[in-house]
């Protein structure tokens, strides 16, 4: 190599170091983002610590790619969109409503159970200053926290005692620890259920201190199983509800009252895991075959733990419900403390208990969506169907290139001035979910939208996500499916809404 190639090479090596060097003096200083006018309604929003850090995070990766060669324009009006959207995906990352069109009563993802006006209003006073959570008014000293709940509790499922922990998982694992541990529990192992969050039956047991005995095979266990499979180190037979799925065909398990009649002949508890926390009859829910907490205490089970969240429609909470003295045993175990209920919890949760006392099953919205009729809900959705018919957007006013509006991302095929929207009511499949009733779907009626220029389901769906109020629905055949059981009458303007927004995206785009 000769002396006038090297002396080349080190100059462009020389200027690609000033070149880089330019390009970082040119990035602009934390402090003037901040004090850009675009920058200062997002600071009131998530406070200046909040920006700091997410533009602390961009500048750096701008530096990468600058170090590696890229050509990065480094304005601050180069960099607001891209800073914009990342503080938009940070307040998306909150915790903040969202309507349910998807038809899933108990829809674990969105919070499950959405709670009574009354549990409202009982969360509000009782957070809003003292109350007498741990104090006897009566006597004038410490008092225990769970009794604001626990003789309602006793009332509407006959048990003889009561006590709440957090959540039902956590009962689980209390009554486990507390009763079992160092012991064998015998479960059939077609209850060896996984639900959501990976929370499996045996782990639980193994982090109890409990030892699991299987017994049965999956789809068929009997009595003589459960029978066989007792030793002198058994303790407990534990029975534990499906939740999300079914075995359906050549399936059997043993009755209740008979798997009650060996746990007391042997001298057992028998623990049953219900889940759903159905304090109301099945039947007059629709949900004939749905077993409520009543029901299994009455047909033999020592203590049931059940969800105050799920099909009982009030707060996350975990219940146990039973005979007096193992509830007695339940107290004294020093778990309970990391497992006891929040003030907020117990005042909605109490709220909720009163609206069953009543008989104001109506009141309590899980509810009140089980037990609509097919008529309401059609009405519903033929008057949600002619508010979108006045929301859609006109063929004439729609521009074939869509594209060009870049925060739709759209499909410059997705749709054409030749687009026509179908609005249309339809009968829908609606679920319980939260766990419940998998196999069994509810019927309902909902509103389908098709042929909507934007594009297909999948796009109206995620459009309709990233909105200020976000709207979750169903699809399908590519068709966006609004379920209304889940919506409330005036979830209905938001969803016009949104489709005036999206017809006057078309307007401004047929202008271009």
């Amino acid at each position: 190599m000769t002396y006038g190639k090297v002396h080349m090479q080190i100059a462009g090596a020389l200027f690609m170091i000033d070149e880089i060097r330019r390009k970082m003096r040119e990035i602009p200083g934390m402090d003037i983002l901040l004090e850009k006018e675009w920058a200062l309604p997002w600071r009131k929003e998530l406070g200046r610590e909040t920006l700091k850090r997410i533009f602390n995070e961009e500048l750096a990766r701008i530096r990468r790619r600058i170090l590696e060669g890229e050509d990065v324009k480094t304005s601050p009006e180069a960099l607001r969109p891209v800073l914009e959207e990342l503080l938009r995906a940070r307040v998306r990352r909150r915790l903040r409503p969202v309507l349910n069109a998807t038809g899933v009563v108990v829809h674990t993802n969105l919070g499950r159970a959405p709670l009574a006006e009354e549990a409202l209003r009982a969360v509000r006073e009782t957070a809003s200053g003292y109350s007498n959570l741990e104090y006897d008014l009566e006597e004038g000293a410490r008092g225990r926290r769970g009794s604001h709940v626990e003789d309602s509790l006793c009332v509407l499922t006959g048990a003889e005692a009561a006590l709440v922990l957090n959540n039902n998982a956590g009962a689980v694992l209390f009554c486990l620890s507390a009763l079992a541990r160092g012991t064998e529990v015998v479960v059939s192992r077609g209850e060896l259920v996984e639900i959501g969050g990976s929370f499996r039956i045996p782990d639980i047991m193994e982090l109890s201190g409990a030892e699991l005995v299987e017994t049965g095979t999956t789809n068929r266990t009997h009595l003589k199983d459960y029978e066989k499979a007792i030793t002198e180190r058994t303790s407990m037979l534990l029975k534990v509800h499906p939740s999300n799925f079914r075995v359906e065909g050549f399936a059997a398990a043993p009755e209740r009252r008979d798997l009650a009649a060996l746990a007391r002949a042997r001298g057992l508890v028998f623990m049953e895991d219900t889940g759903s926390g159905l304090l109301a009859e099945g039947r007059d829910l629709g949900l004939d075959g749905e077993i409520s907490v009543r029901a299994c205490l009455e047909e033999g089970a020592d203590i049931v733990t059940f969800s105050g969240d799920k099909m009982l429609g009030g707060p996350q909470i975990g219940a146990v419900a039973g005979r007096k003295a193992l509830i007695d045993r339940l107290r004294g175990f020093p778990m309970l403390r990391a497992l006891r209920v929040d003030k907020m919890t117990l005042a909605a949760f109490d709220a909720t208990l009163r609206l069953y006392m009543e008989g104001n099953y109506d009141g309590i919205p899980v509810l009140a969506m089980l037990r609509r009729t097919q008529e309401s809900m059609k009405a519903q959705a033929a008057r949600l169907a002619a508010k979108l018919r006045k929301a859609a957007p006109a063929d004439s006013n729609l521009n074939p290139n869509l594209n060009a509006n870049a925060n739709l991302n759209l499909n410059p095929n997705a749709a054409s001035a030749s687009a026509s929207i179908k609005i249309a009511v339809v009968p829908v499949e609606d679920a319980v979910g939260g766990g419940s009733r998998p196999a069994l779907p509810l019927p309902g009626w909902g509103v389908a939208v098709t042929g909507h220029p934007l594009g297909g389901a999948g796009r109206l769906q995620a459009l309709l996500r990233a909105r200020e109020l976000p709207v979750l629905c169903g699809a399908r055949d590519d068709a966006l499916v609004f379920h209304v059981r889940t919506l409330r009458r005036e979830d209905e303007n938001e969803i016009v809404l949104a489709f005036n927004e999206f017809a006057l995206a078309f307007g401004e785009l047929g202008r271009t």
